[in-house]
């Protein structure tokens, strides 16, 4: 459980993301605008703020300056939602000192898994490379976990192309390593959504499959822009070796 702390006006917003944290055992803490979030958070330190950018009097930008330049909250992630995305917008976010942002309305199943993904301490200010891992299959995703969890890398899991999708408009992945064959939709047609959304287009893509182990299959992931098309099984130093390669360098 952690404690969070939900900066947002509109009360429809805010009583939707109680709700869902609630749901999964977090405490929450709330503020109507800028400066009692502010106040709130370098009095309470929470685990995790989540700011709404178009608040009254104090921006969500001004926010986010306020609590990196306090020592006390420096370090505590911080998360941007809003209702007026627009182009180069996170990377405008991220420049004032968010580690994370995502658009309005709130998606309630994949909302949960964002906000999981920046609960786990970083060192520094650094920020560990955020995966998506998409299989149908549980243990598949069991193991990649268990293969790049301990290593420092921050894992988003999904079993159905739909959601992975969901999840990955709401927080750009720095690498998505998806199965080729699931009964929801096969990763052919999801590697084809991912590259159509502007703002994911340059995301490292891998393929592990067990089932599509032909050459044709392989030449249509390349084709399609994945950057590798592996099979199962595979040995966990490949798959980290793998995953190193085409992350970007930093």
């Amino acid at each position: 459980m952690a404690r969070i702390l939900v900066i947002e006006d509109h009360a429809v917003n805010l009583a939707l993301m109680t709700y869902l944290l609630k749901a999964f055992k977090h405490e929450v803490l709330s503020a109507a605008d800028g400066e009692q979030g502010v106040a709130i958070a370098c009095e309470q330190v929470p685990d995790l703020v989540i700011c709404d950018i178009e608040l009254p009097g104090m921006s969500g930008i001004d926010v986010a300056q306020a609590l990196r330049a306090d020592a006390r909250t420096a370090e505590v992630p911080l998360l941007a939602v809003t209702a007026s995305a627009m182009r180069g917008d996170r990377e405008r976010l991220l420049a004032v000192g968010f580690d994370g942002y995502a658009s309005k309305p709130i998606d309630p199943k994949a909302f949960p898994t964002w906000i999981e993904g920046y609960l786990r301490p970083a060192a520094g200010r650094s920020v560990a490379p955020l995966l998506l891992v998409v299989d149908d299959v549980a243990s598949n995703l069991l193991f990649k976990r268990s293969c790049l969890v301990p290593l420092g890398f921050r894992v988003l899991t999904a079993s159905r192309p739909d959601e992975a999708l969901a999840m990955a408009r709401y927080n750009r992945p720095d690498l998505i390593i998806s199965d080729v064959g699931m009964p929801q939709g096969d990763g052919f047609a999801f590697i084809a959504q991912v590259k159509a959304v502007p703002a994911l287009r340059d995301v490292p893509f891998i393929f592990i499959t067990s089932t599509h182990r032909d050459a044709a299959s392989e030449r249509r992931a390349l084709a399609l822009g994945a950057h590798r098309y592996l099979t199962r099984p595979i040995a966990p130093e490949l798959l980290v070796a793998e995953v190193r390669a085409c992350l970007p360098m930093p």
